[in-house]
Formats: structure tokens, C-alpha cells, sequence
């Protein structure tokens, strides 16, 4: 798995031990630049000097660069031509990620709805005085609710909110800002109002006032609670995607689950969307808009037909549009997900005891790897599945597996994997492609803890040593300190004293 950021080239890999998949930290180079060959030339030299071999590559993962998933010339086309069996999966994640900034870019409505939040974020959030006039607005209303009855005090409740500026390449982000507007709308209108009425400016007035007439119209309320929802429907494909222990078959299933909400969203979903956008507009005081009137869109030339109703703008262009795209963007992004490698790999999910198990395409999946089965291999496996199902489905043992990670660990645990060892090398063939490149983003964010300010000059071999040992903290830990003074004194050239 490698990940390139600023011509700094990052390479972790994964091995599986004692059946648990376990992503390490191989090292970090820096490139000159960042061409496929000279990325490729990089990766190999890292490789050679840990005494690994290109030829043991069994699954690389990318963030979809051109230079990265490139089918000419691109780094994962160079490895496959040596490496056949080297599959390539595109960070799950990151193509989650692109959903949203190409419905952003297509829907003018979405669109809209990010430029106010972002309108909203300048004029809230330009200084520190106006981040202090939203938090002690907060705490007034906190105290009024509390008086009035309204809410109750406890530990984790009535916590401080803020609205801070989201992320261009993190999805939760978007929807945090979106659940805390919705939250604090109340104070926000207050603080926005008193912002234009003290600005100093006219042009701080106009930026206020600017907002504050988009942000009281039904179409934000109605914007803002639409995306809450979408959001909230892909929110959990997206932490799903940012955890370590993520395996493919399971990411799959999530991406069909998503699909699944977002269609059922799509018919059955508007009159409750309705219903709480009218309620929420009821409540602070918004006007409510006739679905039998002509739509005017706020502070925006109308285009199209003049006579478009509210009902026909908000039901079709707005809320089956989005989703439609919305849609129509996953399953593009997510094409790799119908491939027929990926879905071979569905068949060994122990879900449901094994209920999904297709015997002929985990033998097309074994033709995916030619080095590890031979057409004699093949032969056998073709048997030892066979037996490997029906043991699976009787023993009790194996019954309420999650994913195929606990499946490993099982064989292992029951020593079965010495049974089933075709069966085992599949598995874990499948365990260590690369669903999300999550660990390799943390390893660039300790990159900047490690080579800080006051450490900004450290050389190359200095700094890759320091993350190793910060990044794999967990296995150097177990080292003893008397391990490593004796391991530093028996260097040559030292003068440690015994």
C-alpha cells in the first residue's frame, strides 16, 4: 500500500499472523518526482533494503491519482507487468470522498447550499471576538433551556458546539458542520444579526446581511436537512472505511448497503423530509412555501421555465436529483466493486453461516493467482472445498462470524488452517488488499508531529527512523531499555561505557 504527498512516498504493508491481518509501517522515502517509474524505482529500492521481494506483491492501494492507477503507464500498471497478481483497489474511502465533490459541483442547489455554509463560516469565524459572541449566545440559550425546563443537565450533555471549517478530503467533516448549524441555528441567526448591526463596515454589513437572508429561507432549511440525511445514510460507510481492520468483503457489503438506504430514501423518504423541514421552520419562525406556487429561487436568477412549481422544483430537481446522483456517483466510483475478482471474494464471507458460498467462483478466484495454485492445486482445491463447507457450516465454532478477519483467526485458533490450507492461503490472499488507505494518511499526519518546527531540519534517514519508532510504538514498547543500551554500546564507533 503507498501513498504519495508532496514528494514524500509512503509504503506500509500487510501480513497476516496468527490469522489477524496487521498493517505495518515499512518506511517513508523522499522522491525527487513523483512519475511512475521513479515512484515505482523508489518503491522497489525500499523493498530490496527490508529484504522483500516486488514479485511477493499480492495488492496495492492508491488514493486515484492519474500517475497512480494509471492503465498506460501508471505505477499500478508498472507492478502488475511484473507482478500479475499485484490487483489494485482504489481507496474505498477516497472514492467516497469524490461523490461528494462531484455532486457539489453538478447539482447547482447542493452547490448552493456549501457556498452559504461557507458565506457562513467568513462572517462568523473571521476573528476570534465573533467565535466568542456564538459561544456566549450558546451558553445563554443553554441556561434559558435549563430554566424553562426545556432540556436537562448531566455529564456529556449540552456541550459546547462550534462550527468549524470542513475538510475538502473528509466526509465527516461536511456532515459534522452540517449537524452543528442545524443544532445551533437559533444563535446562529442572533449572532449573524448582531454582526451586521455592529459591523464597522458597509461591507461587513452586506456579507451579514447576505446571510442572514439565506440562511432564513425554506430553501437552506430544506437543503440542510436533505443533505443531513444523505449524510447521514453514507456517515456510516465512511467510519466503516477509516478503520484499520477494514476488509473488503465487508467494505463491499457496506457500499450495497448504502445503495440500498439511499434508493429506499429515494421512494419513501420525501413526505418525512417534508414533514421535518416544515416542523424546523414552524419552530424558528421561517416562512413555509405553497408547493402550488411558482418557485423563486433566493438571491438567484431563475433559468428554465418560468412557471416551475415549488412542488415540481423541490420533489424532482432538488430531492430526486441529488439522490440520483448521488447514486449514480457511487456506483461509478465504486465500478471495482462489480468486478468479478471482488465478487469472487464475496463467496468465503462466513455471514449468515456461509450462506453466500460459491464454490465455483472461489475456484475463479484462485485462477486470479496462478503463482500459488497450479492446475493440480486447482484440482485438489476443487475437493478440499468440499469438505472445508461442509465442516464450516456444522461446527459451532464458526457460527456468527462477522467478516473474514474472524474467520482467519478461527482456522487459526483451531488449527483448521492446516487442514484447509488452500482454503487459508485464499483468505488471506483476499485479507491484505487494501480497502482504504486510512493508515497511510495517519502516518503522514505523524509525520508532522515528528518533523515539527523546532525539528524542521532532520535528514531524510533520521526522520524515517523517528516514525518508524512512533508509528510502530506498539512492537518497540516490548523492547527492553537494557536491550537497547547493550544493542548501542556493542555498535562500532561508539564510546558507550559499560
Amino acid at each position: 500500500m503507498y501513498l504519495v504527498k508532496n514528494k514524500w512516498l509512503c509504503v506500509f504493508v500487510m501480513l497476516i499472523k496468527k490469522g489477524k491481518v496487521i498493517e505495518r509501517f515499512l518506511g517513508i522515502v523522499h522522491v525527487a518526482d513523483t512519475t511512475s517509474l521513479s515512484l515505482k524505482e523508489a518503491i522497489i529500492a525500499l523493498l530490496n533494503e527490508h529484504s522483500l521481494s516486488l514479485s511477493s506483491v499480492r495488492g496495492q492501494g492508491y488514493d486515484g491519482a492519474s500517475n497512480m492507477k494509471g492503465e498506460i503507464n501508471g505505477l499500478k500498471t508498472l507492478i502488475m507487468n511484473e507482478t500479475p497478481s499485484a490487483y489494485y483497489v482504489h481507496c474505498f474511502a477516497h472514492q467516497l470522498q469524490l461523490t461528494l465533490v462531484v455532486v457539489s459541483k453538478k447539482s447547482k442547489d447542493c452547490g448552493w447550499l456549501f457556498d452559504t455554509l461557507g458565506d457562513l463560516l467568513n462572517v462568523v469565524g473571521v476573528s476570534c471576538k465573533r467565535k466568542d459572541m456564538l459561544r456566549e449566545k450558546q451558553a445563554e440559550t443553554v441556561v434559558k433551556a435549563l430554566e424553562d425546563g426545556e432540556i436537562e443537565s448531566g455529564k456529556r450533555l449540552n456541550q459546547e458546539l462550534g462550527l468549524g471549517r470542513p475538510g475538502d478530503t473528509r466526509w465527516g467533516s461536511h456532515y459534522k458542520l452540517i449537524l452543528n448549524v442545524i443544532a445551533l441555528y437559533p444563535v446562529i441567526r442572533v449572532v449573524v444579526d448582531s454582526i451586521g448591526n455592529d459591523a464597522r463596515s458597509d461591507d461587513d454589513a452586506r456579507k451579514a446581511d447576505h446571510v442572514s437572508f439565506a440562511i432564513e429561507s425554506f430553501n437552506f432549511i430544506f437543503m440542510i436537512h436533505l443533505m443531513k440525511k444523505i449524510f447521514g445514510i453514507v456517515n456510516e460507510l465512511n467510519k466503516a472505511l477509516q478503520k484499520k481492520d477494514q476488509d473488503i468483503v465487508n467494505a463491499m457489503s457496506l457500499v450495497s448497503l448504502t445503495k440500498e438506504r439511499l434508493q429506499d430514501m429515494r421512494e419513501n423518504g420525501w413526505e418525512s423530509l417534508i414533514e421535518t423541514t416544515t416542523l424546523f421552520c414552524d419552530k424558528n419562525g421561517i416562512p413555509i412555501v405553497d408547493m402550488d406556487d411558482v418557485f423563486v429561487p433566493p438571491g438567484r436568477k431563475k433559468r428554465g421555465r418560468l412557471d416551475t412549481t415549488n412542488y415540481h422544483h423541490f420533489r424532482i430537481e432538488v430531492f430526486l436529483g441529488i439522490i440520483d446522483l448521488q447514486l449514480q456517483e457511487i456506483n461509478n466510483r465504486f465500478n471495482e466493486v462489480s468486478m468479478e475478482l471482488l465478487n469472487c471474494m464475496s463467496s468465503l464471507s462466513p455471514l449468515n453461516n456461509f450462506s453466500s458460498f460459491d464454490k465455483n467462483k472461489v475456484l475463479k478466484l484462485a485462477e486470479f493467482y496462478p503463482n500459488e495454485f497450479s492446475i493440480v492445486e486447482l484440482l485438489s482445491l476443487d475437493d478440499q472445498l468440499d469438505n472445508y463447507i461442509a465442516d464450516m457450516r456444522r461446527s459451532n465454532g464458526f457460527c456468527g462470524l462477522k467478516d473474514l478477519g474472524e474467520l482467519s483467526m478461527k482456522l487459526v485458533e483451531t488449527e483448521k488452517h492446516q487442514v484447509y490450507q488452500q482454503v487459508y492461503l485464499l483468505i488471506k490472499l483476499v485479507l491484505i488488499l487494501p480497502v482504504a488507505t486510512a493508515g497511510v494518511e495517519r502516518a503522514f499526519s505523524s509525520m508532522m508531529i515528528v518533523k515539527n518546527r523546532l525539528r524542521n531540519s532532520m535528514g531524510d534517514q533520521l526522520l524515517n527512523d523517528c516514525l518508524v519508532t512512533f508509528i510502530e510504538r506498539d512492537v518497540f514498547i516490548q523492547v527492553s531499555d537494557d536491550a537497547i543500551m547493550k544493542r548501542f554500546q556493542g555498535m562500532q564507533n561508539r564510546r558507550g561505557k559499560m
